[in-house]
């Protein structure tokens, strides 16, 4: 589940962890009143979407009055801002956050991130903060300190001190930034978070640290652990939530639409990603992402596909499945089933499963009439699945 920044601000406030003094509007009528309330000199008003490069498009920006935020919250509101995934996934402002504008003499980067590859949360930390930081990082690698932390007692640990450090913080600064980080480390075990990341963090002129973009990540799996973020999850969820999305999470299933032709249904997110590089990698670009979680019944597995039958632009579909203990494949192996006979028509469809019942899953394939193409390995199934894309054009 991924937060806003107004929403990662206040679980941000909950651990200690300062951010500047704000709220937040859905109109300019409310916003000039609110910034009426506030009384700053200055105000930071920024658009609430998980857009690429928010600042630069025109995300953020700054007003000197109550009626400058009211007319630049006019402004903002329902304009569209590119997602990641390319232009087709615009999302449009709903929501403005007005704070004050903190003046910074210097801004860094903060985060903690849980690695996929080893499983270990990982702190991230660089003097050099701001707009257009993952290329800067990407081209000069050195910017960007990193550190492993283990966990105990509740919390993500290790040398903060020796982080800051390293990225030339001293004094008293140095003891808030390593501070900061402990407090990030219980903010990611407590509320089950993968990710949290400040970006800037800033320093001011009397040395305070202050959050002035922040981003989490919670884990969708660990929301029943969390009434109270499930309830805001489903609050954003009826005032912004793609309908499309919405109804494959009620079904059990991570979706979401992409701009290529390759239909992917996969059970696992990681296997999902592993799955979309290689169709990549083939020369192919999928139509979707899509993560069948293991409490979906063969009945949701089915309503995925249909959700991807129905994207005209999909050419071809691959189905990489790996079987476990709370799912075998032949539940994946019904619900394809199901859908196909619903279906007055379907792409090719290329089929590699492995694990937990995957000959019987092909039997129950066999049994719905399914004509499709096996695949021994996902590396044949992602090119199985492109070939069939384009020679089906």
């Amino acid at each position: 589940m991924y937060l806003h920044e107004f929403q990662a601000k206040e679980l941000l406030a909950r651990f200690a962890v300062p951010v500047p003094k704000g709220r937040i509007a859905d109109s300019a009528t409310d916003a000039e009143r609110i910034a009426r309330r506030l009384g700053f000199d200055r105000f930071a008003v920024k658009a609430q979407v998980h857009a690429t490069d928010r600042a630069k498009a025109g995300g953020i920006r700054f007003a000197a009055s109550p009626s400058g935020v009211g007319h630049t919250v006019h402004l903002l509101l329902d304009t569209p801002f590119t997602k990641p995934g390319g232009p087709a996934h615009a999302e449009r402002v709903r929501w403005v956050l007005i704070e004050e504008a903190v003046e910074a003499r210097q801004m860094l980067y903060a985060a903690i991130f849980l690695d996929r590859s080893s499983g270990m949360f990982t702190a991230l930390a660089s003097a050099a903060g701001g707009e257009a930081i993952q290329r800067r990082f990407s081209t000069d690698p050195a910017l960007l300190s990193r550190m492993p932390l283990q966990v105990a007692d509740g919390k993500a640990t290790g040398d903060f001190a020796g982080l800051v450090a390293r990225i030339g913080l001293s004094g008293r600064v140095a003891e808030r930034a390593s501070d900061l980080f402990a407090r990030l480390g219980q903010l990611v075990i407590a509320l089950d978070a993968t990710q949290v990341e400040i970006n800037p963090l800033a320093i001011t002129w009397d040395d305070e640290l202050i959050a002035l973009d922040a981003k989490i990540t919670i884990d969708a799996h660990a929301l029943f652990r969390h009434p109270g973020l499930a309830a805001l999850s489903a609050a954003v969820d009826v005032e912004e939530g793609d309908p499309v999305v919405l109804g494959a999470n009620r079904h059990h299933i991570n979706y979401q639409r992409m701009d290529g032709d390759v239909g992917v249904v996969v059970n696992g997110a990681g296997l999902a990603l592993a799955t979309l590089d290689m169709i990549a990698d083939s020369g192919g670009k999928a139509a979707n992402f899509m993560d069948v979680r293991t409490t979906a019944s063969s009945l949701d597995v089915a309503y995925g596909l249909e959700l991807i039958l129905a994207n005209r632009a999909v050419r071809s579909i691959l189905v990489n499945v790996h079987g476990g203990g709370m799912q075998p494949c032949d539940t994946i192996a019904e619900g394809v089933g199901i859908a196909v006979r619903r279906a007055a028509s379907a792409p090719p469809l290329v089929i590699r499963m492995a694990g937990n019942n995957s000959a019987y899953a092909r039997t129950v394939l066999a049994n719905h009439g399914v004509t499709y193409t096996a695949a021994d390995n996902m590396t044949e199934a992602a090119r199985l699945a492109v070939q069939a894309a384009y020679s089906n054009s």
